[in-house]
């Protein structure tokens, strides 16, 4: 199960639900006819914007800490980095990866056109009251709305489609929601801090894990094949139930117990397991194509986050660098490797990268490792900070600008 170009099976599935319903106002892949191409799959809109949030929202934040400017929003500057690297940038590429994916997974028609423009104009909003509008009540309503009505959508394809293989997928998303509500209402101090960034944090860890682990290894599958490779990445087994039981309950115990030795050690081991489940998908053979290689490099980052996460309880390290090896890290490299790869592939473009994907790849990456190591940098940290966040914002806003005429525009072939 990948999020790649649609199947046969999958546009066959479509087809037929098309011809069930009679409905005449979408072609033959499900999208709706009449609407600008952008609005077609959930991936359009929300990869783009979520590209440039993430490029325009680390400077705002490098200038608030820097130089001691506000958001009139409710948000304090670091609160607000926070919130809005999670659930706005990464709920943007979650809800286009999802969205684009369900079709595949249930056979039914793809979200798109004015309920798609809803959603987008939800997300919008919910950018807009946490930077400007200062009343935390007021902005946590309004900013809870995207996720409520993300999770909702989702859950009805997955009961619609009796797609039950993936309601982890819905359950994790749901959690999403509940975490940005957990985050405003530490903001009104209503819960205890850093709670809300916790759950959203585990709840993208194990999407990572549970998705990673499936296209990871698979497009290295189809790549390895297609080279004629007869050493081809291990079938999920016993190491991988291992791992991502591990996963779960390390994420579990670190929301509920976060200073605990106990959590510590369970991070630790999770990601040692990680990337072990890693070291049998034979990354190192696809180094000749970053477009697959980058795919291991973000899930290696994740196994690295965790492991240095539960050393930050246990040997001191800087609890920063753990979770900017999770967040700039894992969270930011295997989000632009799918949205790379996913925008190529479901407009009818090779996936192939190109100099300003490959471009991307290595600033995203090297942006992450300056920002891991500022902590470290003693009186350099400022510099390395700066550097670090002015590469990883660049990767995104070369992917918004080499990406928007495609996009925006039409899908190839048709």
């Amino acid at each position: 199960m990948t999020f790649d170009v649609a199947s046969a099976s999958a546009d066959r599935s479509v087809l037929r639900s098309l011809r069930r319903a009679g409905d005449t106002s979408r072609d033959g892949r499900g999208r709706v006819t009449g609407m600008p191409p952008i609005l077609q799959y959930g991936f359009r809109p929300f990869f783009f914007l979520a590209a440039l949030h993430a490029g325009v929202a680390i400077p705002t934040w490098l200038s608030m800490h820097f130089f001691g400017q506000a958001l009139p929003g409710s948000f304090p500057g670091l609160h607000w980095h926070a919130h809005e690297m999670l659930f706005g940038y990464l709920q943007a590429v979650v809800a286009g990866f999802v969205l684009t994916a369900i079709p595949n997974w249930t056979g039914r028609l793809p979200l798109s056109g004015w309920p798609l423009a809803v959603l987008v104009l939800l997300w919008t909003a919910g950018r807009a009251a946490c930077a400007v509008v200062p009343e935390p009540i007021v902005a946590m309503t309004i900013d809870a709305a995207f996720p409520a009505v993300l999770a909702f959508a989702v859950w009805r394809e997955v009961v619609a489609g009796r797609n039950w293989k993936n309601a982890p997928v819905a359950v994790m998303i749901s959690l999403f929601g509940i975490a940005n509500v957990l985050d405003h209402a530490a903001n009104l101090n209503l819960v205890i801090h850093g709670v809300g960034i916790r759950l959203a944090l585990a709840a993208i860890v194990m999407l990572l894990a549970l998705i990673g682990g499936r296209i990871v290894p698979s497009f290295t599958r189809n790549w390895l094949v297609k080279h004629g490779s007869i050493k081809l990445p291990a079938s999920f087994g016993l190491l991988d139930k291992a791992a991502l039981a591990t996963t779960a309950a390390a994420c579990m115990v670190w929301i509920a117990a976060p200073d605990a030795t106990f959590t510590g050690l369970a991070l630790i081991v999770a990601g040692v397991l990680l990337g072990a489940r890693l070291a049998r998908w034979r990354g190192h053979r696809t180094a000749v194509d970053p477009i697959v290689l980058v795919l291991h490099a973000g899930y290696a980052w994740l196994a690295v986050g965790l492991a240095l996460l539960g050393l930050a309880f246990l040997a001191g390290i800087p609890e920063s660098a753990a979770l900017h090896a999770l967040t700039a890290g894992a969270i930011g490299t295997m989000t632009l490797a799918v949205m790379t790869r996913a925008s190529l592939g479901h407009t009818g473009r090779e996936i192939v990268a190109d100099r300003s994907i490959v471009a991307s790849y290595a600033a995203v990456t090297t942006g992450a490792i300056l920002r891991v190591s500022a902590p470290f940098a003693g009186d350099w940290y400022g510099p390395v900070l700066i550097a670090g966040g002015a590469l990883w914002s660049a990767a995104f806003l070369l992917f918004a600008f080499r990406y928007a005429p495609i996009l925006w525009g039409r899908r190839r072939g048709t």
